[in-house]
C-alpha cells in the first residue's frame, strides 16, 4: 500500500482544496492529511474562522481523505513521515523547494495550485463585500 501525506490549514474549503486531496490520493491508496491546530495557527500568526476539531470533521468527510493527524510544529514533518511508513509527501507548488530535506524519507511532490480560487481570495472578497 502506496502512502501519501500532505499537510495544511484546510479552512473556508474550496475546490482547489478538493482538487489538491484528490490528486494527492491518487498518487497512492491512503491519504494522510495533517492539519494545523488552532495552537499551531497562532504560533504561525494565521488566524482560521473553523476550530480544529471542526476542520477535522469536514476533512473526514472528504472521499479522498483517509486519516487525519495534527500538525502542531514545524519541526515534526520526518517524525510523522517516518511513524506513518509514508511514500510519498505532496504539498502545493507555492511551497516548491521549502520540503526537499524529506527526499531523504521519501519522494516529494509538488503539485499545481488551482487557479483562480485560494483561502486569502475568498476572504479578501468577504472583506470587500462587507465593507
Amino acid at each position: 500500500m502506496k502512502k501519501v501525506l500532505t499537510y495544511g490549514t484546510f479552512d473556508l474549503l474550496h475546490w482547489g482544496h478538493i482538487n489538491l486531496l484528490k490528486r494527492a490520493k491518487d498518487l497512492g491508496d491512503y491519504l494522510i492529511v495533517a492539519i494545523s491546530t488552532d495552537e499551531f495557527n497562532e504560533i504561525k500568526n494565521k488566524k482560521a474562522y473553523h476550530s480544529y476539531e471542526n476542520r477535522k470533521v469536514i476533512l473526514e468527510a472528504i472521499r479522498y481523505v483517509d486519516e487525519v493527524i495534527p500538525e502542531e510544529h514545524w519541526e515534526q514533518k520526518v517524525d510523522d513521515v517516518k511513524n506513518n511508513d509514508v511514500d510519498i509527501f505532496v504539498m502545493g507548488d507555492d511551497w516548491e523547494g521549502k520540503f526537499d530535506f524529506l527526499k531523504d524519507h521519501c519522494e516529494v511532490v509538488y503539485l499545481p495550485r488551482t487557479a483562480g480560487i485560494s483561502t486569502t481570495k475568498i476572504k479578501k472578497e468577504l472583506l470587500v463585500s462587507n465593507g
